[in-house]
């Protein structure tokens, strides 16, 4: 029988959605709330990403991350925390002078783009696996900043989920723990539907699936209108899923969705009509093998210098 599920809900993400839905938290305080609500809705484990609280912008600020855990943390919520390591990836060429970038561009080194994670140590932080033409521009991730990333990620004692945007991705990543950068209990988080990446198509989601080590833990989610068939797909092929504003903003076609939570119940409606259970956090961290979740007493005591 399959192990339960888990459910991941991405609450915010890192594009410029702010100033046309209003649905999408931006400041610390929204982002902590929507990300304890999804977990009362059923999500185990809330992946964030930070936003300047004035514009609504993305951002890569360590003071905004710190409120958003500590906010988290303190709730007593059980949820898992998986801050993203994303950001600082982004390249707009200049059309009129070689080697320059347009604005738009956010490209950062390897040390800027980790030190919330070795500020804060979450449980789970994301980790870009390659490179991709994205919008107007590319995510640049090369090799080395990659390798450089994933030291920084195990020096602060923190699970891996690696983000696969193609079979490319994929076959690095293997490379990568075979050669003992990347520890064999990583998540393998495959994203279907980002334009020019893998289709969020069941051809392409069970080639990658065909591709991963027999014994990894792996998920899936796809982008807009691929979210909740990406859900079925994934769990019926025995992975874990994702959801949430940060992927699409619709509940159904045309209705917008109003917030994290209402993501997270449609998800979970089609999860148990196909006879899947939802793992509870704690039960998340036993599949994943991060321990059990901390008292207040020891949450209190970790450093965020």
């Amino acid at each position: 029988m399959q192990q339960k599920v888990i459910l991941t809900c991405a609450v915010t993400g890192g594009d410029d959605t702010v100033p046309k839905f209003s649905s999408v938290p931006f400041k610390p305080d929204q982002i902590a709330d929507e990300a304890i609500a999804a977990c009362a809705a059923g999500a185990a484990i809330a992946h964030i990403h930070v936003r300047d609280p004035e514009t609504g912008k993305p951002s890569m600020g360590l003071d905004l991350y710190r409120e958003v855990v500590q906010r988290i943390r303190e709730s007593g919520s059980p949820v898992i925390i998986n801050l993203t390591t994303g950001p600082g990836a982004r390249f707009i060429p200049s059309s009129s002078e070689a080697n320059t970038a347009a604005p738009g561009s956010n490209l950062r080194t390897p040390e800027e783009r980790v030190r919330h994670i070795l500020a804060l140590k979450p449980e789970i932080c994301s980790l870009d696996m390659g490179s991709l033409n994205f919008g107007k521009g590319a995510l640049i991730n090369v090799p080395s900043h990659i390798e450089a990333i994933a030291a920084e990620i195990r020096r602060a004692g923190v699970l891996p989920e690696l983000e696969i945007f193609d079979t490319g991705h994929l076959a690095f990543s293997l490379d990568m723990i075979k050669r003992g950068i990347i520890d064999r209990n990583a998540i393998f988080q495959l994203v279907m539907g980002v334009p020019w990446g893998a289709p969020a198509v069941t051809e392409a989601l069970s080639a990658m699936k065909s591709l991963l080590p027999q014994d990894s833990t792996w998920a899936a989610f796809g982008i807009g209108r691929s979210e909740f068939p990406m859900v079925a797909q994934a769990y019926l092929l025995g992975g874990h899923v994702r959801v949430g504003l940060e992927d699409n903003l619709y509940i159904e076609k045309g209705v917008l969705a109003p917030d994290n939570a209402s993501l997270v119940k449609k998800a979970r409606t089609i999860l148990e009509m196909l006879g899947a259970t939802l793992a509870t956090p704690d039960e998340a961290r036993q599949i994943l093998g991060i321990g059990q979740v901390k008292s207040d007493t020891d949450r209190s005591a970790e450093p965020v210098n």
